[in-house]
């Protein structure tokens, strides 16, 4: 098949992001929502749909590998030398990040479609922190420094799971896994009664899922492998925010992207859910302590974000879809920062939180 046009690239992530926020609005589906639910009330019915998106993702990414139609080396997540320092340092900061704003990026963007202004001053904040670090003022410390504390691949095959199995003599077990991985996860999900009494969310797992593959296929198809940087992507919210608010104060012909793309339609699609719900309304903060600890959580989230590769949705599942090496170390840093930012909010202070651990 002939690469899409960029406009039309856009457009089916447009489409993509649409049918997430719609669905993931309806449902109440928040990443921070779900790690939220396990630290505190030990409840792990949203946690279990993020895993069936995965479990979606990973099958049908998986498949278009083995079909040859999509190149995992043209993705961002499997370099032969994973930068771990920089992805856990990233991740706990993003983790952190969450819970001062009190969702993900692609929460807040869900947010702001309906009508939440709060989410709006955060989107500004993130991006700007995040292109900072991806390709302005802080993009020195962030290539020369951090990311040079990095661990080569053995055989210096590209940093995904099946490629290293290859290279150890294990041959080519990618579907096997995938289907095996798969096939764990919707079966931990279908094992709750409660979640197969829950449409939207199983909706929205699905929905999730389906967009990540349907990604890595527009921009895998669109991918000229003659070109000097190929590059394939498919759903995250960290570096496309970033790259937006770039474009709409430069180029705006930088806004023909996927990522881009995905940004306008999950927004565009809160904002319809919301309406069909009759529940968009204008919101604001309440006070100056909540707008600077939004505004600080921005800075985390959008810096943090860069640093580990994506944000929850991006390393969680794009990433996950991938069996990246770096995947395990994203969510165990993301998890860990949002505890930790949990027990700060709970606190009120890092020092209220350090005398409580020596209580």
């Amino acid at each position: 098949m002939a690469p899409l046009p960029p406009w039309a690239v856009t457009l089916v992530g447009a489409a993509i992001g649409a049918a997430c926020g719609f669905t993931a609005r309806r449902a109440r589906l928040c990443s921070f929502g779900a790690i939220e639910d396990v630290w505190i009330g030990g409840d792990t019915r949203r946690l279990r749909i993020f895993g069936l998106a995965l479990a979606v993702a990973l099958l049908g990414t998986q498949w278009l590998v083995w079909r040859g139609e999509l190149t995992p080396g043209f993705s961002t997540y499997v370099p032969n030398a994973v930068p771990w320092f920089a992805i856990l340092l990233g991740s706990t900061l993003f983790g952190i990040g969450m819970a001062l704003v009190g969702t993900c990026s692609f929460g807040s963007l869900i947010r702001l479609g309906t009508g939440d202004l709060r989410s709006l001053i955060v989107m500004i904040v993130f991006g700007a922190a995040a292109y900072a670090t991806l390709r302005g003022m802080l993009a020195p410390l962030r290539i020369d420094v951090i990311e040079r504390i990095a661990l080569a691949v053995p055989g210096s095959v590209q940093g995904d799971l099946p490629s290293v199995l290859k290279w150890l003599g294990a041959g080519d077990v990618r579907l096997a896994i995938a289907i095996a991985a798969s096939g764990l996860l919707v079966a931990v999900v279908l094992v709750d009664p409660r979640l197969r009494r829950s449409p939207r969310l199983l909706l929205a797992g699905l929905t999730l899922g389906l967009g990540v593959v349907l990604g890595w296929w527009a921009t895998g198809v669109a991918v000229d492998e003659f070109a000097a940087n190929p590059r394939a992507q498919s759903l995250t919210f960290v570096s496309p925010i970033g790259r937006a608010l770039y474009a709409v104060l430069t180029t705006p012909a930088g806004l023909l992207d996927f990522g881009i793309g995905t940004i306008v339609g999950v927004v565009a699609g809160s904002f319809a859910s919301a309406l069909f719900d009759r529940e968009f309304r204008w919101e604001a903060f309440d006070d100056h302590h909540e707008m600077r600890r939004h505004l600080v959580g921005a800075v985390f989230m959008g810096g943090g974000g860069i640093l580990a590769g994506g944000c929850t949705i991006g390393q969680g599942v794009s990433a996950g879809s991938m069996m990246a090496l770096s995947w395990p170390l994203a969510i165990a840093g993301m998890m860990i920062g949002a505890r930790l930012g949990i027990a700060f909010l709970m606190e009120g202070s890092l020092r209220g939180l350090w005398l409580s651990r020596w209580r």
